[in-house]
C-alpha cells in the first residue's frame, strides 16, 4: 500500500533523477528513510563517468552499513525512482535494509529502452523478489512511472 508519505518521498527520487539528467548521467535517484520518516540519506546515479556501479541504491546501502545500526536498517526504507538492478538489490540484502519503494519497474525500464531502440544492458533485469528474500517491496506507482519514463526519453534523446 503506497502512502502520501511515499508518495513524498517517491517525487523527491524523481527530483534527484532530474539532476542527475541534468549533469548528464542516467536519471535514477534514491531516498535513504528511516523508521520514524526521517530522511538519511539521499543519491543519484552518478555513472557518466565510466563506473557503472556508482547506482544510488548501492551508495545508500554502503552509507548504510556504515552509518546505522543492524536494527535500524532493517527498519529503514529506501526509496527509488526505478527498481533495484540486481547488484543494488543485492547490496539492499546483504546490508539488511528494510522495505523498498519504487516508482518504476525493471519490466518497465526494458520495454520503454526497447520501444527507444535502446540495446539491453549486458546485465539481466530481474526482479528484485528474484534477487532478495523476506523483503517488503511496493511499486511500481503509475501516476509516477509516466515522470521516470519522461527522464529516460530525454536521457537517450540527448544521445
Amino acid at each position: 500500500m503506497i502512502s502520501n508519505s511515499d508518495l513524498k518521498h517517491l517525487r523527491r527520487c524523481i527530483e534527484l533523477a532530474g539532476t542527475a539528467l541534468e549533469k548528464g548521467d542516467e536519471p535514477f535517484g534514491s531516498v535513504l528513510v528511516s523508521a520514524n520518516g526521517e530522511v538519511l540519506a539521499e543519491d543519484h546515479n552518478h555513472v557518466a563517468g565510466g563506473d557503472h556501479t556508482q547506482h544510488p541504491e548501492f551508495a545508500l546501502a554502503r552509507w548504510a552499513a556504515a552509518n546505522m545500526t543492524p536494527e535500524e536498517r532493517s527498519k529503514a526504507t529506501v526509496y527509488t525512482s526505478g527498481e533495484h538492478c540486481p547488484m543494488c538489490a543485492a547490496a539492499h540484502g546483504w546490508v539488511g535494509l528494510g522495505r523498498i519503494v519504487y516508482a518504476s519497474s525493471s519490466k518497465q525500464l526494458e520495454q520503454w529502452l526497447n520501444e527507444m531502440g535502446v540495446a539491453p544492458s549486458r546485465v539481466r533485469n530481474l526482479s528484485i523478489q528474484d534477487v532478495i528474500r523476506d523483503t517488503a517491496i511496493d511499486g511500481p506507482v503509475p501516476e509516477l512511472a509516466e515522470q521516470v519514463r519522461e527522464l529516460h526519453r530525454q536521457f537517450h534523446a540527448s544521445k
